[in-house]
Formats: structure tokens, C-alpha cells, sequence
């Protein structure tokens, strides 16, 4: 089992901790804790840390009293899947747990919380007008990145230890990479959807963001129900993506993203330059694919969302409805093509690297202003992973600088924890390199 004793003091009760992650949620201005969490039932999270102190058996979990927020789309017993929208507020509560809340309170773990998020995932920005825009934890004028935004915050103000999230097309990776976190986008069939509001069926995928990657794969292995394999002593083999998806990076990004590369290279891994060609128009392949699901599954409430609903994401779902049957076909020929392309071509390498985004985060006013270009450059690298059907996991590699930025360390689907142990790795040696705390105060 990976190791995720750094989350917790072994003497401390659920109580306890619950207590501290209340106060410091009680401690933010209204406005801010709202744009964080849709919902934050204090007495609910005392109730179920007085449950959790009282079982034995949860106790022993290997997730014991560590605290998690709920991305606003999984399903919660009792409590209502909003998907960050005002449209679902007045949908029935839920019947059940989904499967990945489940696995977690099996193993231990205690919910903390249902956070904002980019309405029904469609977009990488995380802005969100029904909930408010939260910031960057380094700069709350600038994105915290979307779609599991809350989540990120909520990890960062030191809220909850773990944000359980889904991605999409970058949607655990980009929060993570903005806000100096570690994230891990698993194999999509990896872990159950059951329970979790889609946004594409063929895409969607569901991992933890944390402070360190030796927690992600501590809830991986949860969520997932595996264990990672012994481990090899090797060279590791890295691939360091060329073409677009390091063309177009800003003076930071561009900056930590060598310094990374001279920092492996220093240490022993065997680096050599790689093209991607199965990637060369993929964008407008998963454009189709995932707008095309989008719209099958929103199509009963879009006349609602004209005057209820995020105009981006409206805009976002109805641009299906210029798809023909055939584009989306060929959309999903292209993809099968370029997964068993990026396979076999992998296949010389342990993993890839490659910027996780390729700027530091924007200002919001920015985004608001530019949208379609903003949130496309967000999702821009991310979404190539999914495309490809592939895992991935995104590390800090800021050197000192205000504003984060991500490692991402990607493979072909299968690969997991090849990516995870590897992800540790890197993660390790940059630490050194990345050790900016932002100042949550500001908050």
C-alpha cells in the first residue's frame, strides 16, 4: 500500500480533525467558502467523525479519519448531485453512495464537504456563476482551474487532506498543476463511474488531488481496488514529448519545464525527445466525441440552461448539434487509431513528461474576456492524455516562482502505477526546486 501516514496524526480522533478543517472553513469569508464548497454541513461531519471514532473496523481502514471533499457530482447518500449546476438543485436526494464515495468510507475515510466546480465539468477553468469563481491559491485574482476547482481549494486551504475529482480532459490535472498540488488521472476504466454525474462516457475518469503523489496512489489504491507491483531497479526511460504540446508555453512554464528536464538528466533517467503524430488534429476529434455525449445527456434541460445555465457550457454542449453522425463516427475511428498508435510507440519508454498546462494560471478577468481561448489552452495538453486513453499524473515543478506550474507524467492506459511510482520519483526531486508556500492568508 502506497504510504498515506503523512495525512494524519495517528492520536488524533476523527473529532479532532474534523474540528480543525471546520474551523478553518468557518474562518473564510461567506462568499469564499461558498465558492469552494456547494455544501458544507458542519454538524453533518461532526456526526459522521462521532460515527467513525465509534467503529472499530473503519478505524482500521487504510484511509482512517482522513478527510475528503466530495466533488459536487458524485452521488452522496441522502444528499442532492447538483453537478455544480443551478438546474439539478432541486433534484432528488440521493439513494446511495457512488462507488468511489463508498470504496473511501469502506477504507475510512470522512467526507468533508461537496465542492464547486465548473457547471457539469464543461470546462477547464473552473469558473462557476451560480457559485462564485474560486481563486488561485496563490493569487485568488487569477483561476484556480477547472473543473474540479473547489476540490483544489479545498486541499490547499488545508481543509481537507484529499479532493476526490473527475477528469475529463484535465479536469483533476489542471487544479492540481495551478495550485502547486499533486493530482493523478487513472486509466479511465480504472475505477467505477457508478454514482458520478457524466460528462462523456468515453472520456471521463475519476482521481485524488493531494499536497504529495504518495497520497494520490495511497486513494488510488482504494479506489481502484489494486495494489501496486514490486517494484524493478532500473534506468527509467523518459520521453519528453515534442510538438504541440511544448509549442506555445509562457517564459515560466517554458522555464521550470527545462529545469525539470536538466534535473532528471542530472540524476540518472535516460531522456530522449519524442513526437506524438496520432495527436496531429486531435482536438477537434474529442471536441466531437465529447460534445456529442455531452448534448445526448443534456438534451432534455438545455432549454432551461438558456436562462438558468453557464452561457460557456450552454455553448460548449450545443455545438453538437452541428456534429453529423458521420463526423462523430470518424471522431472515433481517429481516436481508436491514435490509442493503438500511441501504444505501440510507447512502448520504448517507462512514461512521458510534458508541461501539464502550458501557462501559469490567468487572471479571471482574462478568462472572462477570452473565454474559448483561455479554457482551450488550459485543456490543451491535459486532454491529449484522455484522447489517447492514457494515465497520468501531475507534480509540481515551480523553482521559487509566485504562481505554480505542473509536471505531467503520462503513459499509455494499463500503466498506472508505473506513472504513480515514477510520478513519486520526479516529485522528490523537485520538491527542492518547487517549495513556494502560497499565502492562504490572503484567503
Amino acid at each position: 500500500m502506497a504510504d498515506i501516514s503523512p495525512l494524519r496524526n495517528s492520536a488524533a480522533s476523527a473529532r479532532d480533525r474534523a474540528r480543525r478543517a471546520i474551523d478553518i472553513a468557518m474562518g473564510l469569508e461567506p462568499a469564499v467558502r461558498r465558492s469552494v464548497f456547494t455544501q458544507f454541513d458542519a454538524d453533518r461531519i461532526m456526526a459522521e467523525a462521532g460515527a467513525l471514532d465509534g467503529n472499530t473496523e473503519r478505524r482500521k481502514g487504510p484511509l482512517a479519519a482522513i478527510l475528503v471533499s466530495i466533488k459536487d457530482l458524485f452521488d452522496e447518500k441522502g444528499q442532492v448531485t447538483s453537478a455544480g449546476s443551478a438546474i439539478l438543485a432541486d433534484a432528488p436526494p440521493a439513494s446511495a453512495d457512488a462507488t468511489a464515495v463508498g470504496r473511501l468510507r469502506a477504507a475510512g475515510a470522512l467526507g468533508c464537504g461537496r465542492t464547486t466546480m465548473s457547471e457539469f465539468a464543461f470546462s477547464g477553468v473552473g469558473l462557476n456563476p451560480h457559485f462564485g469563481d474560486p481563486g488561485n491559491i496563490f493569487d485568488p485574482a487569477r483561476i484556480s482551474g477547472g473543473s474540479t476547482s473547489g476540490g483544489a481549494l479545498s486541499v490547499a486551504l488545508g481543509i481537507a487532506d484529499i479532493a476526490l475529482g473527475t477528469d475529463t480532459g484535465g479536469s483533476v490535472r489542471i487544479p492540481a498543476a495551478l495550485n502547486g498540488l499533486c493530482g493523478f488521472k487513472p486509466t479511465q476504466s480504472a475505477v467505477p463511474l457508478d454514482g458520478a454525474f457524466p460528462l462523456s462516457q468515453s472520456c471521463d475518469s475519476i482521481g485524488p488531488l493531494a499536497h504529495t503523489t504518495s497520497q494520490c496512489s495511497a486513494v488510488h489504491a482504494v479506489l481502484s481496488a489494486t495494489m501496486p507491483p514490486p517494484q524493478q531497479r532500473k534506468t527509467l526511460r523518459i520521453g519528453i514529448a515534442t510538438g504541440f504540446l511544448t509549442e506555445g508555453l509562457d517564459t515560466q512554464v517554458a522555464a521550470d519545464f527545462q529545469r525539470a528536464i536538466a534535473t532528471l538528466a542530472a540524476n540518472g533517467f535516460a531522456l530522449t525527445e519524442i513526437d506524438l503524430p496520432m495527436l496531429d488534429g486531435f482536438g477537434n476529434s474529442n471536441r466531437v466525441i465529447v460534445a456529442s455525449e455531452a448534448y445526448r445527456i443534456h438534451a432534455s434541460h438545455l432549454d432551461r440552461m438558456e436562462t438558468a445555465g453557464d452561457p460557456n457550457v450552454l455553448r460548449r454542449i450545443r455545438a453538437a448539434q452541428g456534429f453529423t453522425p458521420q463526423d462523430e463516427a470518424e471522431a472515433r475511428a481517429q481516436r481508436a487509431s491514435a490509442i493503438a498508435a500511441f501504444s505501440a510507440q510507447a512502448e520504448d519508454f517507462d512514461v512521458l513528461i510534458a508541461p501539464t498546462v502550458p501557462t501559469v494560471a490567468p487572471l479571471i478577468a482574462d478568462v472572462k474576456a477570452d473565454f474559448d481561448r483561455l479554457n482551450g489552452l488550459m485543456l490543451r495538453n491535459p486532454s491529449a492524455v484522455n484522447f489517447l486513453d492514457g494515465c497520468a499524473a501531475t507534480v509540481p515543478m515551480h523553482a521559487g516562482q509566485p504562481l505554480a506550474t505542473g509536471l505531467m507524467i503520462f503513459a499509455p492506459g494499463g500503466h498506472d502505477w508505473t506513472v504513480l511510482r515514477i510520478a513519486e520519483k520526479i516529485e522528490a526531486l523537485l520538491a527542492p526546486l518547487s517549495a513556494t508556500s502560497p499565502d492562504a492568508g490572503q484567503y
